[in-house]
Parts: C-alpha cells; sequence; structure tokens
C-alpha cells in the first residue's frame, strides 16, 4: 500500500506538501480576515513576469532563477501597491489592478524574447513530484520564516487585523506590519509555484480558512487550524493522485474545495 514510499521524490513530495501547506494555510487566516482574498489572487498574476523576466537575464531557467525571479516580481508590484495606497495616490485596490495587469502584460512581451524554448509548465501549473533537494530546503526555510513570523507578532497580528487605529494607539507597528503581510503572502506564494503553480497557488490560502470560518470562533483557532488542514490536504491529495494516476496541483485545490462544501453543507447553527 505505501510502496510509493521507498522513491525519494514522493518523499519530498510529501515533506513539501506538509510544510507548503502548512504555513500557507495559517498565513491565508490574515488574507481571509484582513480582507485581501483578491490581493493575493492579483500577486499570484505577478510571478510570471518575474520569471521571465530571470529567465531573460540570467539566460535560463533553473530553480534559483525561478524563486528569485518570481520573488522579485511579485514583491516589487505588492510593496508598490502598498507604497501608492499609503501615499492616498489611488485606494489600495485600483493601484493593485493597475500594478498587476501592467506587470503581466510586460512578462507576457519577455516571453517573446526568451532564448529557445523554456519549459514553464511546472512553474504554472505545479510539478511536486518533481522538487529537488535544494527546491525542499527552499520551501522549508520560507515556511518556517512565515510560521516564525506568525508565532512571534501573534498578538500584534489580532489587533492589526480588527482594529488597526486601536493597534496603532498602542504602539503596534502597523505600517510594519503591512508591509510584512505584503512580503508573506508573496514568499507564500512563491513556495507554492512547485506544488500546485501560480494558476491555482492563491487557492492554498483562501480555501482552508474559508473552510474553517464556519466552525471556529477565535482567530488563533483559524490561524493554526487553516495551517493544519492546509497541511493535512497535502498529504492526503499525495496519496491519492499516486493511487488514482491524477495531477497533485490540482488534486490539492480540488480536495481543499470539497472540504469547503462539507463545511458549508454540516456547519453548525451560528
Amino acid at each position: 500500500m505505501f510502496d510509493f514510499l521507498d522513491y525519494s521524490f514522493n518523499q519530498r513530495a510529501l515533506l513539501a506538501a506538509a510544510v507548503i501547506g502548512f504555513s500557507n494555510g495559517a498565513l491565508g487566516a490574515l488574507v481571509v480576515l484582513r480582507k485581501n482574498s483578491l490581493v493575493i489572487s492579483a500577486l499570484a498574476h505577478a510571478l510570471l513576469p518575474g520569471i521571465a523576466l530571470g529567465i531573460l537575464v540570467f539566460g535560463g531557467m533553473n530553480p534559483f532563477v525561478g524563486f528569485f525571479g518570481a520573488l522579485f516580481g511579485a514583491m516589487v508590484v505588492g510593496l508598490a501597491t502598498v507604497y501608492v495606497a499609503r501615499a492616498g495616490l489611488l485606494d489600495h485596490q485600483t493601484a493593485l489592478t493597475v500594478l498587476y495587469t501592467t506587470a503581466f502584460a510586460g512578462g507576457l512581451l519577455l516571453l517573446e524574447r526568451l532564448p529557445g524554448y523554456v519549459q514553464l509548465e511546472s512553474w504554472l501549473f505545479g510539478n511536486i513530484l518533481g522538487l529537488r533537494n535544494m527546491d525542499l530546503l527552499i520551501a522549508f526555510g520560507v515556511s518556517f520564516l512565515i510560521t516564525l513570523c506568525l508565532a512571534w507578532h501573534r498578538r500584534d497580528w489580532i489587533l492589526y487585523l480588527f482594529e488597526p487605529s486601536v493597534a496603532a494607539s498602542m504602539g503596534v507597528p502597523v505600517t510594519r506590519l503591512n508591509y510584512l503581510l505584503t512580503g508573506l503572502m508573496v514568499l507564500g506564494l512563491v513556495t507554492s509555484l512547485q506544488a500546485v503553480g501560480a494558476v491555482l497557488s492563491a487557492a492554498l490560502f483562501i480555501i482552508p480558512t474559508a473552510t474553517l470560518l464556519q466552525w471556529v470562533k477565535s482567530p488563533r483557532s483559524l490561524i493554526w487550524g487553516s495551517g493544519l488542514l492546509g497541511s493535512g490536504a497535502g498529504l492526503l491529495s499525495i496519496l491519492l493522485s499516486n493511487a488514482f494516476d491524477t495531477q497533485t496541483g490540482p488534486t490539492i485545490i480540488l480536495l481543499l474545495g470539497a472540504c469547503f462544501i462539507v463545511s458549508l453543507v454540516f456547519r453548525p447553527a451560528r
């Protein structure tokens, strides 16, 4: 039954699914409670131009080019959006729409300039079974950083989410947390690239929290519960994709979507 564990690529996939699912699911609670679901979906589109720019600059594709290219593209769009919104030039949603669509269009043009044929399917749609040891180390490092930031600032996050003005009066660095949340979202998106791809990466953040919102009342329970649900769905999806010979990325999202539907149907009266 567990013969698939004899293969190192399946072992790496299980570890990656567990850590990425946990960190992104937990961070997704902040995203949903902050009403940034559309923001993270838009940032996912900014990954492509960053990858394309990295390939153009370095003349080829490898895990470092993909990771840092995607990180650069999404980070520039995310932080620029925060700055434009804080400066009062545009509201946050409008600024994000302008910047991410412009970046995405630039990425499409850059793809035409890439040297030779570059395989981008695993970055667009995910290929967690193709992870290498270096990819796994990057996933562990980023997931640890996200989890550490969530735990270290746990009280500040709660105040920041629900009463930013009160939080600021109590000495909570609201502006810094705003930039930090954007940076963590970008890091989480980048690590999920090879798990579910840029197209589906935002779902790893949103669906676990949307599912547990029907059941839990405590923000802390929502954060860590979403992480556990994301991790569990990732692990189970590896098993299912091996058993039924399906693509792992879509299987993870479909399983989370099924959990959400079940949660809606059987949610307690509130």
